[in-house]
């Protein structure tokens, strides 16, 4: 067995959750006593040779401009034909954004089983079975692949990143690269301090902060903790915030080590965006509002006197 694995970048710079993607697969090929690869395209910033300390032997870069810009179905004909130059029988990729547009479409020219968002390693003691989750991350369900070939895509932060001090070899692949069908005409990056989709730690407002001038607060909270700020679907709609910082089942799901919800009733739809989230915590004045009911840990009070008080506290524990 080969396992192969999909290095996403941004701006030249590996992605968090392709680390752990990495930390995943080389685990995956440990366990089947399998070798470990990986695969970067496009321009690279980063030393690619250092992702050797994530367990790979070799790196297959694929170092053309044409895979600066993002095309589903490009990417998807490079890494399949990465994969079958390197033997691969299982491809291992993160269920980002990227990852959700090429899964598939690599499941379909392959012919391979696909488990998208596993949150776990594959118990390969009868067959190949990998568990993940579904209906919005209320349940867990226990897939089995029966094809030659094996397509997991890995759920962000469900994962552990594990470094050691190896070196892998860098291999130029002059894989063929077709011209996209998809023409970039412009890109917005969108502000913050920390990514929302890569943030260790989430601080979120909704309706309870009552308009878009009591936002630094979230801010400052978020500025101590070094995390991302987003908000509910409500605080987006009215134009409160950026939609790219809206969370829940019709935003971005995320699900950092730590999310704190201030002044957001908790809604099923924004639940079903959060949920796998490690820790929750709730600031609410209404004492019944639903999110208490998914919340680790929860006050009930008024943000606009807690959030300050715990922004002040948490920068005197930091000095």
């Amino acid at each position: 067995m080969s396992v192969l694995i999909f290095v996403d970048t941004a701006e030249g710079q590996v992605k968090k959750s392709s680390l752990e993607a990495l930390s995943y697969g080389v685990k995956v090929a440990e366990l089947a006593g399998a070798t470990a690869e990986a695969v970067v395209l496009g321009s690279a910033s980063e030393d690619l040779a250092s992702l050797g300390k994530y367990g790979v032997k070799k790196v297959h870069h694929v170092n053309n401009s044409t895979l600066d810009s993002f095309d589903a179905q490009v990417y998807t004909k490079v890494i399949a034909e990465v994969a079958a130059a390197a033997g691969a029988d299982v491809i291992v990729l993160s269920n980002n954004l990227n990852g959700k547009a090429i899964a598939p479409r690599l499941s379909a020219r392959l012919k391979a089983g696909l488990v998208s968002g596993a949150v776990a390693l594959p118990d390969t003691a009868n067959g190949f079975v990998v568990k993940k989750n579904v209906f919005s991350g209320k349940a867990y369900a226990n897939v089995s692949v029966t094809t030659p070939i094996r397509i997991i895509s890995l759920n962000s932060n469900a994962y552990p990143i594990t470094a050691g001090d190896g070196v892998a070899e860098v291999i130029a692949s002059n894989v063929t690269v077709d011209p996209p069908k998809v023409k970039v005409t412009s890109s917005s990056k969108a502000s913050g301090e920390v990514s929302l989709t890569e943030a260790e730690i989430v601080v979120s407002g909704g309706r309870g902060l009552k308009g878009p001038e009591n936002w630094g607060m979230v801010e400052d909270l978020a500025h101590v903790l070094h995390a991302a700020t987003a908000c509910s679907r409500p605080v987006a709609d009215a134009d409160w915030r950026p939609h790219h910082e809206h969370v829940g089942q019709t935003g971005f799901a995320v699900a950092p080590n730590l999310y704190i919800a201030i002044g957001i009733s908790g809604a099923i739809q924004h639940l079903a965006g959060v949920n796998r989230s490690k820790v929750i915590v709730v600031i609410n004045k209404d004492a019944e509002a639903p999110f208490f009911k998914a919340a680790d840990y929860g006050i009930v009070g008024d943000a606009f006197e807690i959030v300050p008080k715990m922004t002040e506290a948490i920068k005197k524990i930091k000095g």
